[in-house]
Protein backbone atom coordinates (compact mmCIF):
# COMPACT_ATOMS: atom_id res chain seq x y z
CA UNK A 1 0.00 0.00 0.00
CA UNK A 2 1.17 3.52 -0.55
CA UNK A 3 2.89 5.82 2.13
CA UNK A 4 0.42 6.63 4.83
CA UNK A 5 0.39 10.56 5.79
CA UNK A 6 -1.51 12.63 8.39
CA UNK A 7 -0.95 15.80 9.95
CA UNK A 8 0.07 16.12 14.00
CA UNK A 9 -3.32 18.56 14.71
CA UNK A 10 -3.04 22.53 14.98
CA UNK A 11 -3.77 25.11 12.89
CA UNK A 12 -2.71 28.75 13.41
CA UNK A 13 -5.99 30.38 14.30
CA UNK A 14 -6.99 33.13 12.48
CA UNK A 15 -6.20 36.39 13.97
CA UNK A 16 -9.95 36.90 14.00
CA UNK A 17 -10.51 34.29 16.17
CA UNK A 18 -7.46 35.53 18.07
CA UNK A 19 -8.82 38.63 19.09
CA UNK A 20 -12.53 37.07 19.55
CA UNK A 21 -10.57 34.85 22.27
CA UNK A 22 -8.96 37.86 24.26
CA UNK A 23 -12.38 39.81 23.77
CA UNK A 24 -14.27 36.63 25.72
CA UNK A 25 -11.23 36.34 28.74
CA UNK A 26 -12.27 40.48 29.07
CA UNK A 27 -15.90 39.74 29.02
CA UNK A 28 -16.31 41.64 25.84
CA UNK A 29 -18.39 38.95 24.11
CA UNK A 30 -20.52 36.31 25.01
CA UNK A 31 -19.43 32.83 24.42
CA UNK A 32 -22.15 32.54 21.25
CA UNK A 33 -20.31 35.25 19.61
CA UNK A 34 -16.70 33.18 20.49
CA UNK A 35 -18.04 29.60 19.17
CA UNK A 36 -19.41 31.33 16.04
CA UNK A 37 -15.96 32.20 15.40
CA UNK A 38 -14.58 29.18 15.98
CA UNK A 39 -17.42 27.57 13.90
CA UNK A 40 -15.90 29.52 11.54
CA UNK A 41 -12.56 28.61 11.60
CA UNK A 42 -13.26 24.94 12.03
CA UNK A 43 -15.14 24.56 8.56
CA UNK A 44 -12.33 26.58 6.90
CA UNK A 45 -9.82 24.60 8.41
CA UNK A 46 -11.58 21.07 7.29
CA UNK A 47 -12.35 22.61 3.76
CA UNK A 48 -8.96 23.96 2.93
CA UNK A 49 -7.35 20.62 4.26
CA UNK A 50 -9.57 18.72 2.35
CA UNK A 51 -8.67 20.69 -0.46
CA UNK A 52 -4.82 19.49 0.28
CA UNK A 53 -5.67 16.10 -0.54
CA UNK A 54 -4.85 14.91 2.74
CA UNK A 55 -7.16 11.41 2.87
CA UNK A 56 -7.70 12.45 6.80
CA UNK A 57 -8.39 15.65 8.36
CA UNK A 58 -8.84 17.84 11.53
CA UNK A 59 -10.48 21.07 12.51
CA UNK A 60 -6.37 22.33 13.53
CA UNK A 61 -7.53 22.39 17.00
CA UNK A 62 -9.57 25.78 16.61
CA UNK A 63 -12.10 25.32 19.78
CA UNK A 64 -9.55 24.34 22.02
CA UNK A 65 -7.00 26.27 24.62
CA UNK A 66 -4.17 25.04 23.57
CA UNK A 67 -3.11 20.87 22.68
CA UNK A 68 -2.44 20.29 26.37
CA UNK A 69 -5.18 22.45 28.13
CA UNK A 70 -8.30 21.36 26.15
CA UNK A 71 -9.46 19.20 29.15
CA UNK A 72 -9.03 22.14 31.96
CA UNK A 73 -9.64 25.05 31.16
CA UNK A 74 -12.08 26.90 27.93
CA UNK A 75 -9.43 29.92 26.83
CA UNK A 76 -5.86 29.42 27.67
CA UNK A 77 -6.29 32.71 28.95
CA UNK A 78 -7.73 30.86 32.00
CA UNK A 79 -11.55 31.59 31.88
CA UNK A 80 -13.67 28.50 32.67
CA UNK A 81 -10.73 26.81 34.73
CA UNK A 82 -12.06 23.34 35.58
CA UNK A 83 -13.24 23.43 39.64
CA UNK A 84 -10.57 20.89 40.91
CA UNK A 85 -7.56 23.80 39.48
CA UNK A 86 -6.13 27.22 40.38
CA UNK A 87 -3.73 29.34 37.77
CA UNK A 88 -0.12 29.11 37.76
CA UNK A 89 1.02 25.82 38.36
CA UNK A 90 4.46 24.34 36.90
CA UNK A 91 6.03 25.38 33.93
CA UNK A 92 5.35 23.33 31.24
CA UNK A 93 8.70 24.75 29.23
CA UNK A 94 10.76 27.62 28.85
CA UNK A 95 11.22 28.05 25.46
CA UNK A 96 14.29 28.91 23.36
CA UNK A 97 13.06 32.54 23.19
CA UNK A 98 12.74 33.17 26.73
CA UNK A 99 8.92 32.92 26.60
CA UNK A 100 7.33 30.19 28.84
CA UNK A 101 4.31 28.22 29.02
CA UNK A 102 2.45 27.34 32.50
CA UNK A 103 0.10 24.68 33.71
CA UNK A 104 -2.39 25.20 36.31
CA UNK A 105 -2.22 23.33 39.39
CA UNK A 106 -4.11 20.81 41.30
CA UNK A 107 -5.28 22.05 44.45
CA UNK A 108 -8.36 19.25 45.59
CA UNK A 109 -9.71 15.81 44.23
CA UNK A 110 -11.21 13.96 42.49
CA UNK A 111 -9.17 14.84 39.19
CA UNK A 112 -11.78 14.83 36.01
CA UNK A 113 -11.51 16.57 32.37
CA UNK A 114 -13.81 19.59 32.10
CA UNK A 115 -13.76 18.89 28.20
CA UNK A 116 -13.17 15.71 26.56
CA UNK A 117 -12.14 15.59 22.99
CA UNK A 118 -14.81 13.72 21.32
CA UNK A 119 -16.43 17.13 21.59
CA UNK A 120 -14.70 17.97 18.69
CA UNK A 121 -14.72 15.14 16.81
CA UNK A 122 -18.46 15.42 16.95
CA UNK A 123 -18.26 19.06 15.73
CA UNK A 124 -15.94 18.38 12.88
CA UNK A 125 -17.66 15.04 11.24
CA UNK A 126 -20.25 17.44 10.90
CA UNK A 127 -18.48 19.10 8.31
CA UNK A 128 -15.86 16.89 6.99
CA UNK A 129 -16.64 14.84 4.00
CA UNK A 130 -13.19 13.03 4.57
CA UNK A 131 -12.45 10.92 7.50
CA UNK A 132 -11.63 12.81 10.79
CA UNK A 133 -8.81 12.16 13.49
CA UNK A 134 -7.61 13.86 17.07
CA UNK A 135 -5.05 14.23 18.55
CA UNK A 136 -5.92 14.02 22.80
CA UNK A 137 -3.00 15.07 25.48
CA UNK A 138 -0.91 12.33 26.76
CA UNK A 139 -1.74 11.14 30.74
CA UNK A 140 2.47 11.98 30.98
CA UNK A 141 1.85 15.84 30.67
CA UNK A 142 -1.48 15.87 32.79
CA UNK A 143 0.91 13.89 35.74
CA UNK A 144 2.76 17.82 36.00
CA UNK A 145 -0.58 19.65 37.49
CA UNK A 146 0.57 17.78 40.57
CA UNK A 147 3.07 19.71 42.70
CA UNK A 148 6.26 17.58 42.88
CA UNK A 149 7.07 17.80 46.16
CA UNK A 150 3.79 18.04 48.29
CA UNK A 151 0.64 16.33 48.49
CA UNK A 152 -2.97 17.51 47.52
CA UNK A 153 -4.79 17.35 51.02
CA UNK A 154 -6.87 14.18 51.00
CA UNK A 155 -5.80 13.33 47.28
CA UNK A 156 -2.65 11.11 46.88
CA UNK A 157 -0.72 11.39 43.95
CA UNK A 158 -1.49 7.59 42.99
CA UNK A 159 -5.01 7.87 43.60
CA UNK A 160 -4.22 10.97 41.19
CA UNK A 161 -2.62 8.73 38.81
CA UNK A 162 -5.25 6.27 39.10
CA UNK A 163 -8.04 8.89 37.92
CA UNK A 164 -5.63 10.24 35.55
CA UNK A 165 -5.49 7.18 33.77
CA UNK A 166 -8.99 6.38 33.93
CA UNK A 167 -9.86 10.26 32.18
CA UNK A 168 -7.34 9.48 29.32
CA UNK A 169 -8.96 6.45 28.33
CA UNK A 170 -12.41 7.69 28.42
CA UNK A 171 -11.05 10.65 26.28
CA UNK A 172 -9.31 8.25 23.33
CA UNK A 173 -12.43 5.65 23.78
CA UNK A 174 -14.84 8.71 23.22
CA UNK A 175 -12.93 9.63 20.19
CA UNK A 176 -13.74 6.41 18.63
CA UNK A 177 -16.92 6.23 19.19
CA UNK A 178 -17.66 9.63 17.73
CA UNK A 179 -16.27 8.38 14.78
CA UNK A 180 -12.55 9.36 14.78
CA UNK A 181 -10.50 6.79 12.56
CA UNK A 182 -7.01 7.77 14.02
CA UNK A 183 -5.97 9.31 17.67
CA UNK A 184 -3.16 10.64 18.50
CA UNK A 185 -1.52 11.20 22.11
CA UNK A 186 1.21 14.78 22.07
CA UNK A 187 3.87 13.50 24.20
CA UNK A 188 6.35 16.31 23.71
CA UNK A 189 7.44 16.50 27.15
CA UNK A 190 9.03 13.34 26.03
CA UNK A 191 12.23 15.15 24.78
CA UNK A 192 12.36 18.15 27.19
CA UNK A 193 12.08 15.15 30.13
CA UNK A 194 15.99 14.78 29.49
CA UNK A 195 16.38 18.59 29.30
CA UNK A 196 17.43 19.42 33.03
CA UNK A 197 17.08 23.04 33.17
CA UNK A 198 17.39 24.93 36.52
CA UNK A 199 14.50 27.22 36.26
CA UNK A 200 12.11 24.52 35.73
CA UNK A 201 12.33 22.21 37.88
CA UNK A 202 10.83 18.87 36.61
CA UNK A 203 13.04 18.52 33.63
CA UNK A 204 15.41 17.43 36.26
CA UNK A 205 13.65 14.71 37.61
CA UNK A 206 14.63 11.99 35.49
CA UNK A 207 10.73 11.48 34.76
CA UNK A 208 11.02 10.44 31.20
CA UNK A 209 10.74 6.41 32.50
CA UNK A 210 7.90 7.35 34.47
CA UNK A 211 6.52 9.36 31.98
CA UNK A 212 6.80 6.07 29.59
CA UNK A 213 5.00 3.86 32.60
CA UNK A 214 2.21 6.27 32.60
CA UNK A 215 1.52 6.29 29.04
CA UNK A 216 1.52 2.64 28.90
CA UNK A 217 -1.01 2.16 31.95
CA UNK A 218 -3.49 4.08 29.28
CA UNK A 219 -1.97 1.61 26.24
CA UNK A 220 -2.74 -1.74 28.07
CA UNK A 221 -6.47 -0.85 28.37
CA UNK A 222 -6.62 -1.02 24.62
CA UNK A 223 -6.35 -4.53 22.72
CA UNK A 224 -3.77 -5.11 19.80
CA UNK A 225 -6.24 -3.78 17.21
CA UNK A 226 -7.06 -0.64 18.90
CA UNK A 227 -3.74 0.45 19.30
CA UNK A 228 -2.86 -0.09 15.41
CA UNK A 229 -5.05 3.93 15.19
CA UNK A 230 -3.78 5.28 18.70
CA UNK A 231 -0.09 7.17 17.81
CA UNK A 232 2.44 9.13 19.66
CA UNK A 233 3.67 11.90 18.90
CA UNK A 234 6.96 13.88 19.98
CA UNK A 235 9.12 17.13 18.76
CA UNK A 236 10.53 19.79 20.89
CA UNK A 237 8.27 22.08 20.83
CA UNK A 238 6.79 24.51 18.70
CA UNK A 239 5.09 27.51 19.89
CA UNK A 240 5.75 31.14 18.84
CA UNK A 241 7.61 29.67 16.10
CA UNK A 242 9.65 28.55 18.99
CA UNK A 243 11.26 25.67 20.38
CA UNK A 244 12.00 24.09 24.06
CA UNK A 245 14.53 21.22 23.79
CA UNK A 246 15.73 20.85 20.11
CA UNK A 247 19.68 20.53 21.76
CA UNK A 248 18.74 17.96 23.59
CA UNK A 249 20.53 14.48 22.19
CA UNK A 250 17.59 12.77 20.11
CA UNK A 251 19.01 9.19 21.08
CA UNK A 252 17.91 9.95 24.94
CA UNK A 253 14.04 9.83 23.68
CA UNK A 254 14.28 7.67 20.96
CA UNK A 255 16.15 4.75 22.60
CA UNK A 256 13.58 4.69 24.93
CA UNK A 257 9.92 6.44 23.25
CA UNK A 258 9.05 2.77 20.97
CA UNK A 259 8.63 1.43 24.44
CA UNK A 260 5.32 2.76 24.11
CA UNK A 261 2.95 0.64 23.33
CA UNK A 262 1.27 2.55 20.08
CA UNK A 263 0.85 1.45 17.31
CA UNK A 264 2.21 4.98 15.59
CA UNK A 265 4.36 7.53 15.86
CA UNK A 266 4.93 10.96 14.86
CA UNK A 267 8.55 12.00 14.94
CA UNK A 268 9.65 15.40 14.79
CA UNK A 269 12.67 16.02 11.75
CA UNK A 270 12.80 17.92 9.18
CA UNK A 271 14.48 20.72 11.37
CA UNK A 272 17.15 18.16 12.45
CA UNK A 273 20.45 18.89 11.61
CA UNK A 274 20.96 15.16 10.84
CA UNK A 275 17.68 13.56 9.96
CA UNK A 276 19.44 10.52 8.58
CA UNK A 277 20.53 9.80 11.78
CA UNK A 278 17.12 9.80 12.86
CA UNK A 279 15.54 7.76 10.38
CA UNK A 280 18.49 5.39 11.77
CA UNK A 281 17.37 5.69 15.12
CA UNK A 282 13.89 5.00 14.62
CA UNK A 283 15.06 2.25 12.49
CA UNK A 284 17.19 0.52 14.96
CA UNK A 285 14.47 1.14 18.37
CA UNK A 286 10.66 0.93 16.64
CA UNK A 287 9.94 -2.45 16.83
CA UNK A 288 7.90 -4.55 14.36
CA UNK A 289 6.01 -6.49 17.73
CA UNK A 290 4.83 -4.40 20.36
CA UNK A 291 2.72 -6.60 21.61
CA UNK A 292 0.26 -7.32 18.99
CA UNK A 293 1.22 -3.94 16.46
CA UNK A 294 3.88 -3.02 14.46
CA UNK A 295 5.12 0.05 14.85
CA UNK A 296 4.85 2.42 11.80
CA UNK A 297 7.16 5.74 11.93
CA UNK A 298 5.44 8.44 10.75
CA UNK A 299 8.51 11.08 9.72
CA UNK A 300 8.32 14.67 9.83
CA UNK A 301 8.88 15.87 6.60
CA UNK A 302 7.90 19.47 7.10
CA UNK A 303 8.93 22.48 9.47
CA UNK A 304 5.88 24.62 10.91
CA UNK A 305 8.33 26.76 12.07
CA UNK A 306 10.19 27.52 8.66
CA UNK A 307 7.90 29.86 6.44
CA UNK A 308 9.80 28.35 3.44
CA UNK A 309 7.22 25.82 1.45
CA UNK A 310 8.96 22.66 1.13
CA UNK A 311 8.70 21.22 -2.10
CA UNK A 312 6.48 17.73 -3.11
CA UNK A 313 10.36 16.85 -4.35
CA UNK A 314 12.16 17.95 -1.26
CA UNK A 315 9.65 15.59 0.29
CA UNK A 316 9.81 12.16 -2.00
CA UNK A 317 13.76 12.91 -1.61
CA UNK A 318 13.60 12.64 2.57
CA UNK A 319 11.23 9.89 2.72
CA UNK A 320 13.47 7.63 -0.13
CA UNK A 321 16.25 8.52 2.17
CA UNK A 322 14.00 7.30 5.45
CA UNK A 323 12.81 4.15 3.23
CA UNK A 324 16.53 2.84 3.50
CA UNK A 325 16.74 2.82 7.49
CA UNK A 326 12.52 2.24 8.16
CA UNK A 327 11.01 -0.60 6.59
CA UNK A 328 8.89 0.78 4.08
CA UNK A 329 5.79 -0.95 5.14
CA UNK A 330 6.03 0.86 8.81
CA UNK A 331 7.10 4.25 7.31
CA UNK A 332 4.53 7.13 7.02
CA UNK A 333 5.00 11.28 6.49
CA UNK A 334 3.80 14.02 8.96
CA UNK A 335 5.09 17.21 10.26
CA UNK A 336 7.27 17.99 12.91
CA UNK A 337 4.55 19.49 15.19
CA UNK A 338 1.01 21.06 15.05
CA UNK A 339 1.24 24.33 13.53
CA UNK A 340 -0.07 26.37 16.85
CA UNK A 341 -0.42 24.13 19.73
CA UNK A 342 -1.63 26.88 21.44
CA UNK A 343 -4.08 29.30 20.76
CA UNK A 344 -2.92 32.73 20.82
CA UNK A 345 0.39 32.09 18.85
CA UNK A 346 1.76 35.53 17.09
CA UNK A 347 3.71 33.38 14.59
CA UNK A 348 6.28 36.15 14.46
CA UNK A 349 8.55 34.69 11.94
CA UNK A 350 5.82 34.07 9.39
CA UNK A 351 4.67 37.87 9.98
CA UNK A 352 1.17 37.37 11.55
CA UNK A 353 -0.70 33.96 12.20
CA UNK A 354 -3.40 34.61 8.53
CA UNK A 355 0.16 34.14 6.58
CA UNK A 356 1.24 31.47 8.83
CA UNK A 357 -1.98 29.50 8.45
CA UNK A 358 -1.91 30.08 4.26
CA UNK A 359 1.65 28.76 4.55
CA UNK A 360 0.41 25.58 6.63
CA UNK A 361 -1.86 24.41 3.76
CA UNK A 362 0.81 25.19 0.98
CA UNK A 363 3.24 22.83 3.29
CA UNK A 364 0.30 20.00 4.04
CA UNK A 365 0.11 20.10 0.06
CA UNK A 366 3.82 19.49 -0.57
CA UNK A 367 3.78 16.74 2.17
CA UNK A 368 0.48 14.54 0.42
CA UNK A 369 2.36 14.98 -3.01
CA UNK A 370 5.85 14.17 -2.54
CA UNK A 371 4.35 11.56 -0.02
CA UNK A 372 2.57 10.39 -3.24
CA UNK A 373 6.03 10.71 -5.46
CA UNK A 374 7.78 8.59 -3.22
CA UNK A 375 5.36 5.87 -3.01
CA UNK A 376 5.67 5.80 -7.19
CA UNK A 377 9.51 5.71 -6.78
CA UNK A 378 9.61 2.87 -4.08
CA UNK A 379 7.01 0.86 -6.04
CA UNK A 380 4.08 0.87 -2.66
Amino acid sequence: MPIPTENVGSLPRPSALQEAMNAYDRGEISRDELEAKQDEACRDSIERMEATGQWVVTDGEQRESSFATYPLTDTLGGTGLADTLAPEGQYFAIFDDEHVRQLPRLVTGPFKYKTYAAEFVEKARAIATKPVKQAVIAPSMLMLLYPLDEEVPGYPREQFLDDLVDECEKDIRQCFQAGAVRVSMDFTEGRLANKNDSRNPWTGRDMLQDFIDLNNRVMDRFTAAERQDIGVHTCPGGDRDSVHSAEVPYEKLLSKMFDINAGYFLIQCASERDRENVYKLCGEYSRVDAYGVPQVCFMGVIDPLNPRVETPEEVKSELVTASTHIPVERLGATDDCGFSPFSLDEKPKHGSPDFARDIAFQKITSRVQGTHLASQELGV
